[in-house]
């Protein structure tokens, strides 16, 4: 188990190390691609990423949807936590790539619907894996983590650095953390998600590729919100310690 928890503690020094590096030149260089590209979209497409995410944040902060079966999990060990977990992350990501595949195979409206599908795929695995972290997602505080997470995990390289900075010493913040959501700014939230949209992505607007790009592309970005989602609990597990 010590060799484990070592194992882990790099993992995660070199996650925050990349978090926190400036960004390279290519990224900045795919941040103007992707923003070019983001214009060219129509807005009715824009609108609807964004009702969808905007819906979901609500539900998550209000609603019972993906709280009722996620229950803390209590006397394992972490081996045994993150085992199960990657096997979630792992049942999630072929989810969601079928789904993908499908509405991607039916054009440009299949594909519209596709978007709070997939969110709704992502956070039911955000909110298993911090169950089987052993947080108790019925709390509200937990729930703004998840977001941030979610956030971490689609944000700009430096909008990245500053959610990952709001979420060191998590912890020591939920002492005067609110009870309620009063104070979340769910407009940048919603606002950064769907900046990060990627190419990839959007390329399932299109006919005849639609279901194969699709599909690896839901994959994809639900194995690196698993992986952060794996990430930011770990930094807590750790700094409780």
């Amino acid at each position: 188990m010590d060799n484990y928890k070592q194992k882990i503690e790099i993992e995660l020094e070199f996650w925050k190390r990349d978090i926190l590096k400036k960004p390279s030149v290519l990224s900045k260089v795919t941040d103007g691609i992707q923003k070019k590209i983001n214009n060219y979209i129509p807005d009715k497409v824009h609108n609807a990423i964004t009702t969808a995410i905007k819906a979901m944040t609500k539900a998550v902060l209000f609603g019972s949807t993906y709280t009722t079966s996620a229950m803390p999990s209590t006397g394992m060990s972490l081996i045994h936590r993150e085992a199960l977990i990657r096997e979630k992350i792992d049942s999630y990501c072929k989810t969601g790539a079928a789904e993908g595949g499908i509405t991607g195979a039916g054009g440009f409206l299949m594909s519209m619907a596709d978007f709070p599908i997939l969110i709704g795929i992502k956070m039911k695995m955000l909110f298993e894996i911090a169950a089987l972290y052993g947080f108790d997602v019925k709390d509200f505080r937990e729930r703004l983590y998840i977001l941030h997470i979610f956030q971490l995990a689609f944000s700009s390289k430096e909008g990245a650095a500053k959610v990952f900075i709001q979420m060191q010493n998590w912890d020591q913040k939920l002492l005067v953390l609110p009870e309620s959501s009063e104070n979340f700014d769910w407009k940048t939230f919603q606002q950064e998600y769907r900046d990060y949209i990627d190419i990839a992505k959007l390329a399932q607007l299109l006919p005849v590729i639609g279901a194969a790009v699709g599909a690896v592309a839901n994959y994809q970005l639900i194995k690196k919100l698993g992986k952060t989602a794996t990430q930011a609990y770990r930094m807590r597990l750790i700094n409780k310690e």
